[in-house]
Order: structure tokens, then C-alpha cells, then sequence
């Protein structure tokens, strides 16, 4: 098998060749990490490359498929985890200079844990903004991770690391979290899928608040099937999350409607903007085409018109006062290095009163209960996943202005990503799939959004989706 085929084939195919005796793992894993290092040096993707023992874990797998001992369905698969997450023997930094010089984590995080009890291989560590706090991932900590498709251009943020690895082609998964669209921006960025699931549905048993979380883990892929893989390996209860526990977050099974193909009886409620004052033509373009692929299936599609409050103000009130609250004692030490958007947004988070943080919260709660609402009229949202296409790799996002189609419209969270954030908040599920090429020839994406527990809804749409309008064929050339 030609390399770049082997690269880039999915995990499932590589599992099921695998476990068939078709694929070494062995070898599956040296042709990634030699692809690692031809690219680290341009992507700068990874901050941790754990070499030996991935080598040393794939030679246990090849053992055990040798052996004929039972295998889980990620056997045998390289994959990375987002450098905010514990990996047993490696580091975990944050992307900070505060954590430069961590000790390694003695312990795995449970999804770890569990991606490892599925059979996946650990290759490293990808980079991640400090403390996951933007939507680009860069820092003064490790420098400027780019995007594969054009190395001028960001791999968005803050999981962007993960989307970067995985479409260039650096194992075919990665684990990324999201606290206000950091799987998804980056997922659009790059041309992969990213799932953001429902609050609950994956366990995140690191979470300061785990109350009032609004931060999620979930797959980044190069397929809809394979990030549906990768989130039923994640998904379940664990003992440190309250919302995993109880049933609050059960998952749903694929509606009827959306089993076949003919999507007679599907409703589409199109979501044009959010807070976000302009979508780029070539983005609504793609978005429509995506609308259209559906229409053609049967859907129905009908445009959401009503006035929405998608409390863009209340939610960076959420944001910023957490990382003000979260980051204050780093200062004294610290504040030199310390990536200055961080400092920014701690500098508003501070001024905000505890009234304005409990109207925050009760906007919350609105916007819950209004797309809730919306739920009672559509299946289904559909929206672009960002404006425009990736913005410069070097880019001040708490104060530079968004250009969309030339015209400004404010920084990231206004002019960018608005229409992520929001699903952090309502916990609904919320997956950003491939749709084209803009102008600039980078990726655009669409995202689905569905009811609390629906990821197979949105999964099965992006499924469809993928059929009608295929995405995997395409890879980047600047590497």
C-alpha cells in the first residue's frame, strides 16, 4: 500500500484490516510517526511526540492480533490527545510557560483510559492555545501552529492542533475539547469533522465546574463514521461528571426519518447568521449547496427568520470572568509569559460584577429554552460553522477585527465563530462537517445541530451529506 494511502485511510478500515492480518500495526504506526516528523517542523502540531512508547504499544498489538486475543474496534489505531488532557508518562502543559516544565501525569483521564481500552495507540500530544483560552492555536509558550491547506493561514483554535495532525494525514483521530467551539472552528478550518456531543454524553471528569460546565471532548476525523466511532468509545458514564450520570444525557437512536436515504419527512430549520453581523458569500454559497444535497433527499428546509437573542455579551461574560477567576494567582509569577490574549480576557473577566455574572447565567438559561423551542418546529439546525475561511495564522483575536468579504465585524467571537459558542451553552450536540472550498481554496464547513442526545442524528445527516457531496479525496499539498 502507497504510503499517502495508508496515511490517510480511516480508522475504521484500518481496524478492520488490522484485526483481518491485512495491516501491521507496527507498521501502520512507524509510517505515521515518520510522517510526524517530516511535518512537525511546518505544521507545529505536536508539543509532545511519545515515539518509544507507541512503538513499544504497537508491538503489543500486533502480539495480541497475532495471539487472536480479543481486540476493541480501535485496535491498533494511532491517535493524539489535545494537550489539555492527562496521558499517563507524558506531560500535560496547557499550552502555558506556567506548565512548561510539568512533571508527567502519573495517571490517564478517563476517556484516555478509555481510547486505550479500545485498543488505540497514543502517538503524542497536540498543541492547544494556553488553556484552550482562543479560536487559534498559538502561544508564546510554542510558537504558531498552522494550517495544512495554507501555512499562512491558522488552524483555528483551541483544538487545532488535533484538526491540523489529522488532515494532514498524522494518524486518522484525534481527541480535542471544545469550551466554546474549539472542536468545531478548528474542525472547519481544516477540512475534518469535529463533534461537539451533548453536556453529559462524554464525561469531563477534569472540569473545575462540574455544575456549570460548558466544555466538552470529542473526535476530530476525517469521516463522519469514523468520528462516530471514536464518540461511542468516549461516551458514558463516570463517576466525577454529574451530568454523565443518571441517564441525563442518554443518547437517542437514529430517527426514523433519517435510516434511508429518502428524507421525506425531515425538517430543516436553516439558521443563516447568529450573533455574527455577515456570513462570507463563498461560505453561504457552500452552505446552501449542503441545504440543497438534503432538499434533494426529500428534506424539508425552511429558513429560521424569527429574532433570536444568542447572547453573545452574557456568554463572553461567562467566558472571560472564569479565565480572570481561573488564572489570577499564575500573575505575580507569571504575567511576562504569558500569552497577552490570556491577559486580555482576564482584564475584561475582572470587571465584570457578580450581577453581571448571574445574568449570565440566567441568559444561559434563556437561550436553552429558545433553541429548545425551535426544536419543537425542526429536527434539525443547519448553519455555516464559521463566517469565512481560516483567518492569518498571526492574528490578535481579542482585539483585531474579523475581515468578512472586506468588511469588518468585530473580534473572533463576534465576527468569526458566533455560531458555535451558543451550543456550548444549551448543551445541545453539535457536529461541523466539510462543505467546500472558498475562494481562497481553504475548507468551509456546515453544522448540525440536535436535540439533547441526537448525535446520531446529526452524525447520520453528516453521513448523508458526505455521500452526496464527498469530502475525503481532498488533501493538502503544502506538506
Amino acid at each position: 500500500m502507497a504510503t499517502d494511502d495508508l496515511l490517510f485511510m480511516s480508522a475504521t478500515r484500518a481496524a478492520a484490516l488490522i484485526r483481518s492480518r491485512r495491516l501491521s500495526p507496527v507498521e501502520y504506526v512507524d509510517a505515521v510517526l515518520a510522517e510526524v516528523a517530516r511535518a512537525q517542523p511546518r505544521l507545529n502540531c505536536f508539543v509532545t511526540v511519545a515515539e518509544e512508547a507507541a512503538r513499544r504499544d504497537a508491538a503489543q498489538a500486533e502480539r495480541a492480533v497475532m495471539e487472536g486475543a480479543p481486540l476493541g474496534p480501535l485496535h491498533g489505531v494511532p491517535i493524539h490527545i489535545k494537550d489539555l488532557v492527562d496521558v499517563a508518562g507524558m506531560p500535560t502543559t496547557h499550552g502555558s510557560a506556567i506548565h512548561a516544565q510539568a512533571k508527567p501525569a502519573t495517571k490517564d483521564d478517563v476517556l484516555v483510559a478509555r481510547l486505550r481500552a479500545a485498543g488505540a495507540i497514543i502517538i503524542g500530544k497536540t498543541t492547544t492555545p494556553e488553556f484552550g483560552v482562543k479560536g487559534l492555536t498559538d502561544g508564546p509558550a510554542f510558537g504558531i501552529t498552522r494550517n495544512p491547506w495554507n501555512l499562512e493561514r491558522t488552524s483555528g483554535g483551541s483544538s487545532g492542533g488535533a484538526a491540523a495532525a489529522v488532515a494532514a494525514g498524522l494518524a486518522p483521530l484525534g481527541l480535542g475539547t471544545d469550551g466554546a467551539g474549539s472542536i468545531r472552528g478548528p474542525a472547519a478550518c481544516c477540512g475534518v469533522v469535529g463533534l461537539k456531543p451533548t453536556l453529559g454524553a462524554v464525561p469531563a471528569d477534569a472540569a473545575r465546574d462540574a455544575f456549570g460546565n460548558n466544555t466538552y471532548a470529542g473526535p476530530l476525523a476525517r469521516s463522519v463514521t469514523d468520528a462516530a466511532l471514536m464518540h461511542a468509545v468516549l461516551a458514558g458514564p463516570a463517576g466525577q461528571d454529574p451530568w454523565s450520570l443518571g441517564g441525563t444525557s442518554a443518547a437517542r437512536p437514529v430517527s426514523p426519518v433519517l435510516l434511508g436515504e429518502d428524507l421525506s419527512g425531515l425538517r430543516i430549520g436553516h439558521v443563516p447568521r447568529c450573533a455574527n453581523p455577515r456570513v462570507a458569500v463563498d461560505v453561504a454559497t457552500n452552505t446552501r449547496g449542503a441545504l440543497d444535497a438534503w432538499a434533494e433527499m426529500g428534506a424539508e428546509v425552511e429558513e429560521v427568520d424569527e429574532a433570536i437573542d444568542w447572547i453573545e455579551y452574557e456568554g463572553r461574560v461567562l467566558y472571560q470572568a472564569n479565565f480572570a477567576v481561573f488564572c489570577a494567582p499564575f500573575l505575580p509569577e507569571w504575567r511576562d509569559r504569558m500569552d497577552p490574549v490570556t491577559l486580555a480576557f482576564m482584564e475584561r473577566g475582572a470587571q465584570f460584577t457578580l450581577a453581571d455574572f448571574r445574568n449570565a447565567q440566567f441568559a444561559r438559561t434563556r437561550l436553552f429554552r429558545a433553541v429548545q423551542a425551535l426544536f419543537d418546529r425542526y429536527d434539525l439546525l443547519v448553519m455555516p460553522t464559521m463566517t469565512r475561511t481560516a483567518l492569518p495564522a498571526v492574528f490578535d483575536a481579542a482585539n483585531d477585527d474579523v475581515m468578512v468579504d472586506g468588511v469588518p465585524c468585530g473580534i473572533t467571537r463576534q465576527g468569526w465563530t458566533s455560531p458555535q459558542y451558543p451550543f456550548n451553552l444549551t448543551g445541545h450536540p453539535a457536529v461541523s462537517l466539510p462543505s467546500g472550498f472558498g475562494a481562497d481554496g481553504l475548507p468551509t464547513a456546515v453544522q448540525v445541530v440536535g436535540r439533547w442526545g441526537a448525535e446520531a442524528d446529526v452524525l447520520r445527516l453528516g453521513a448523508l451529506l458526505e455521500r452526496a457531496r464527498p469530502w475525503s479525496q481532498h488533501r493538502p499539498k503544502t506538506l
